[in-house]
């Protein structure tokens, strides 16, 4: 039997774990750290780590491109969050874009904007202010299309 797996890069401490697919929704936990890989809330990326969640992991993981000064980016800090603890199996995670040139490769035009990746691959995006309800219909569309 050929399972499929899945690399999970981890929140607490970045290392990359390999995932049998069917596991996802069992909880798992780092293979370094022992913390949970999902969480169920959205982490914040830094310099080091923002290529690296991007880039290696292959499970659904949405971007919150923001910036403190962006007063819709901080009315929808609490939305997403709500939306990352109802859909535990997607990776959530944000990039202030005022503070990591990091996101400049991305070509964010306006903020907030999400843009959901897989496996380093931009595979849809959602600009402006959602609430919470409307980020995890967008999520789930985006989970049916896989």
């Amino acid at each position: 039997m050929n399972e499929q797996n899945l690399h999970l890069v981890c929140p607490h401490c970045q290392a990359t774990n390999r995932i049998p697919a069917a596991r996802l929704t069992a909880a798992p936990n780092c293979g370094r750290c022992r913390q949970p890989l999902l969480t169920g809330s959205a982490h914040e990326l830094s310099a080091q780590t923002v290529n690296k969640v991007i880039q290696k992991n292959e499970v659904l993981t949405i971007v919150d491109f923001w910036a403190s000064w962006c007063q819709p980016c901080l009315m929808m800090a609490p939305q997403f969050k709500e939306a990352a603890s109802q859909l535990p199996q997607v990776v959530f995670v944000k990039l202030q874009t005022d503070k990591y040139e990091q996101a400049a490769p991305y070509r964010i035009r306006s903020l907030p904007t999400m843009v959901a990746f897989r496996g380093g691959k931009e595979i849809a995006r959602q600009s402006g202010a959602l609430p919470s309800q409307q980020i995890v219909q967008w999520v789930q569309s985006l989970q049916l299309q896989s």
